[in-house]
């Protein structure tokens, strides 16, 4: 069986800052048989000897509220839209696949400012990695920081370079070179190097990106990715999971690229936000029917780089039929025999769900949870050494119960 192929509707070319010149003659070719031209004032101005008798239609502001419209009005007609560099590196190209399907639209792309940035630093792919912060909270880049990063930063607005170095001087890595570059690939191509903690006032050029070669400050503390921060990276009224159980209940979550998971009766947040802290493309929504604890997991979430967090003031019973559909579900507190159904039941096959309880009654329930559906129960009991008078001695936490399962896969079982 043939499927139907779909319709192109919009070339996306991309163009370097030098204009015209940076276009390869199949990219050429493409813009001066375009009917229509769509593209941000500085594109359209850029190409403006390009495709004479196209006509220009400018991007509407706002956006996306507006884009739409305008694809529908120019669709049946030769339409090419004009982007910076790379189309899909934080770029038009991405919105655009998204809004009408990867079959639909038919990238060109150019030389993206990442390539141009790095070729310029002499660094390489491998040991550098690309950020964006265009659109987005200037607090996610903290969790890209460590000591010896090489980091690219795309970024957006005249002070961005400022605000970035102010992070950074937070963070404890004021001496981290940076390197501002402005224009990429065109005649007027800028360059600033200086260092985070004395980095000057000024705006940059109005195109620019940051390379960032972390360096940390004698005595600061880097964070790392593995599941087990310390409990003082955390503001908490007590309501915290501790950071063995929390690397136990991580382990068992088993978090992989682009999870989302329900962090239920969030109370600090430290278990989803160390789970956002994994991959940037995961996605947690911590329920918290605590307002002050609601607003704390929110600072925690952008102190420690994952400001995306999503965090919902409710009752868990009363919001899950609303949440996205979880591959994980952690209850840390709040555990009832309809919420753990009502969780399970919402997992997929192979979604992991990892519920604590402290008090017997909740150990009963997760007893009878495992009886049910299966998985693991673990009693975890943590001592820490302390001072003992002028001696030491150990002092036990209380006990936590474990109960951890991952929902079976029909088509990974194998045959009786």
């Amino acid at each position: 069986m043939v499927e139907e192929s779909v319709e192109v509707i919009v070339e996306v070319v991309g163009v370097g800052a030098a204009g015209p010149a940076s276009l390869g003659a199949d990219a050429r070719r493409v813009v001066d048989g375009a009917e229509v031209l769509v593209g941000g004032a500085r594109h359209l101005e850029l190409c403006a000897g390009l495709a004479p008798a196209a006509e220009r239609v400018p991007w509407p502001s706002p956006l996306l509220p507006g884009l739409r419209g305008v694809l529908d009005r120019v669709r049946g007609r030769r339409v090419v839209v004009l982007a910076s560099g790379d189309p899909l590196v934080s770029g038009i190209g991405s919105t655009l696949v998204s809004a009408l399907g990867p079959d639909a639209v038919r990238v060109h792309p150019g030389v993206s400012s990442v390539a141009l940035a790095r070729a310029r630093m002499g660094w390489s792919a491998e040991e550098s990695d690309a950020v964006t912060l265009v659109g987005r909270d200037l607090d996610r880049l903290r969790r890209e920081l460590a000591p010896r990063r090489r980091l690219v930063v795309l970024t957006s607005g005249p002070d961005a370079p400022g605000r970035l170095c102010a992070l950074l001087t937070e963070e404890g890595y004021a001496s981290s070179r940076v390197t501002v570059l402005g224009h990429l690939g065109a005649d007027d191509e800028t360059r600033t190097d200086g260092v985070a903690g004395t980095w000057p006032d000024g705006p940059a050029p109005a195109l620019h990106l940051v390379c960032v070669e972390c360096v940390r400050d004698p005595g600061a503390r880097p964070r790392s990715l593995a599941p087990g921060l310390p409990d003082d990276a955390f503001d908490h009224d007590g309501q915290l999971t501790k950071r063995v159980v929390r690397a136990a209940a991580l382990a068992h979550l088993a978090p992989q690229p682009g999870d989302v998971l329900w962090d239920l009766g969030a109370g600090a947040g430290s278990v989803g936000i160390e789970l956002a802290r994994q991959h940037p493309r995961n996605h947690v929504v911590a329920v918290e029917r605590d307002p002050v604890r609601a607003e704390r997991v929110r600072a925690n979430a952008r102190r420690l780089g994952v400001p995306g967090l999503e965090v919902v003031e409710a009752r868990s019973a009363d919001v899950l039929d609303d949440l996205p559909t979880p591959d994980a579900v952690f209850v840390g507190g709040g555990a009832s025999a309809d919420l753990l159904d009502r969780a399970w039941a919402a997992l997929g096959p192979g979604g992991r769900i990892v519920v604590h309880g402290v008090t017997v009654e909740t150990e009963l329930l997760l007893h009878d949870a495992r009886a049910r559906l299966g998985g693991a129960l673990t009693r975890i009991a943590v001592e820490d050494l302390e001072p003992l008078g002028s001696l030491s001695g150990w002092k036990p936490a209380r006990a936590v119960v474990q109960w951890s399962a991952t929902k079976p896969d029909p088509t990974t079982e194998e045959p009786a």
